[in-house]
């Protein structure tokens, strides 16, 4: 039965020098690479779990006037007519009420026939004016002349009530006279039936009756007399009432028509003016201190209407400046008033490192200062940024001119390196902050109660 031996320990060192061993061995450099990576993959965890990363939403954009008056405007043609001559070029810098073209109407003699029709238009509403004057003066005469007939005829009434009441008081009168003179006719009958008066008296008694008799009817003739006067003074006087009211109605109906006539004609006088002041004045200005961006219309080139674009004219900065991003709309529940925004300017150097702002060089922090409500159509909304007060100051305007592109970086929530890369592989939106606006609200934007 064959034995084998193992080498004493002593002999160790010299079988690794042998060839066989020295090929099965592990090489010095590959034990050396195996620390390497060990160590790197040590330092990349503790990397991606202790290092810090600021979360951001990205956008770009421009630069804008926050004040839309101070943006692109564009310039209108103030008549009809043709370009004759530009007075400056694109890019001149112009102030308010500078003459940079005129402008003339394809008739010479427009001028001329407006004035005609102004002074015609003119002449008709000084006409409606005089006859509305005129007319306000009739309408108090008519009235003081309405006062005077009532007046007339009330007094005519009143005549015809007094005469009434005198009738009255006569026939009361007679009545009791008649009535005496009745009595007293059957007394004297009495008398001479007994011899105790003469037949002189019966008959001057009965001469009394009958006279008596005739005045009560006379006095009563008189009273209806008086009292049909008093019915026909009451009609006249309701007669004269309604015939006076009706001539002051009908007269400032009158009035009314003149004063609608007066304003149409003061309206087409004021359109003829307008249209006389417009062709005369054959000259285009600049609405305010700026400079000219593109002349759109060439001279003689083409016939205008009034309104027609002719330049497009680039207003000096009045207010600030701002940025206007776009940002998708995954992100923009995540953007609220008050964010912190990095800036960067197309042109401007700069080294931005996303997720570390801090040591970014050339950027430029803001705020966010509006989140539009809608979309602008294509699924982008719309964050205006204005310039951050506890920050560096933004470039100067002569820089920052409108349109100059910028990029930006809505700032949001402060996290791990590795949870970004695990977020990002995953395409996980980011988590705002606890700190920042909206935290801790639930649906519909109430805060969680």
């Amino acid at each position: 039965m064959a034995t084998h031996s193992h080498p004493a320990p002593g002999r160790l060192g010299e079988l690794g020098t042998l060839p066989a061993m020295r090929l099965v061995g592990t090489p010095h450099t590959t034990r050396t690479l195996a620390r390497v990576l060990a160590v790197m993959f040590l330092v990349t965890v503790a990397a991606l779990v202790f290092t810090p990363w600021q979360q951001s939403v990205p956008g770009k954009g421009r630069v804008v006037a926050l004040n839309p008056n101070d943006r692109l405007q564009a310039i209108g043609a103030p008549v009809e007519g043709r370009i004759t001559k530009w007075n400056v070029i694109e890019g001149s810098r112009v102030k308010a009420g500078q003459v940079i073209g005129e402008i003339a109407d394809q008739d010479p003699n427009i001028l001329s026939r407006l004035g005609i029709i102004q002074g015609s238009e003119e002449q008709r509403w000084q006409a409606t004016q005089r006859r509305v004057s005129e007319l306000d003066s009739q309408i108090l005469q008519l009235e003081e002349s309405r006062e005077n007939a009532i007046q007339a005829a009330k007094s005519r009434l009143q005549m015809a009530v007094d005469r009434v009441r005198s009738a009255e008081q006569t026939l009361e009168d007679g009545k009791a006279r008649f009535i005496a003179a009745e009595q007293n006719l059957p007394r004297q009958k009495q008398l001479l039936d007994k011899g105790l008066t003469s037949v002189r008296n019966l008959e001057l008694a009965q001469a009394e009756y009958d006279q008596a008799k005739a005045n009560v009817e006379a006095r009563q003739a008189a009273l209806n007399a008086a009292m049909n006067d008093r019915k026909a003074f009451e009609s006249d006087l309701q007669r004269v009432t309604a015939s006076e009211a009706a001539i002051v109605r009908s007269a400032r109906a009158s009035l009314e028509t003149a004063k609608a006539e007066e304003q149409n004609f003061r309206a087409v006088y004021e359109r003829a003016r307008a249209a006389y002041a417009r062709q005369s004045t054959q000259v285009i200005t600049a609405p305010r201190d700026g400079a000219i961006y593109r002349l759109i219309v060439q001279p003689g080139s083409e016939l205008l209407k009034s309104g027609d674009r002719i330049a497009e004219f680039v207003p000096e900065f009045a207010s600030s400046p701002v940025v206007e991003l776009f940002l998708n709309g995954n992100d923009v529940p995540l953007v609220h008033r008050g964010d912190k925004v990095r800036l960067q300017f197309n042109g401007w150097p700069a080294i931005q490192f996303v997720g570390w702002p801090s040591v970014a060089v050339g950027t430029f922090g803001g705020i966010v200062f509006l989140v539009d409500p809608t979309d602008n159509g294509q699924g982008e909304f719309r964050i205006l940024v204005a310039p951050d007060p506890d920050d560096e100051p933004w470039p100067s305007p002569g820089y920052l001119r409108q349109g100059v592109l910028a990029n930006g970086w809505v700032l949001l929530k402060m996290v791990p390196l590795g949870f970004e890369m695990w977020r990002q592989f995953n395409g996980f939106p980011p988590v705002i902050a606890a700190d920042e606006p909206g935290a801790g609200k639930g649906k519909g934007g109430k805060d969680k109660k």
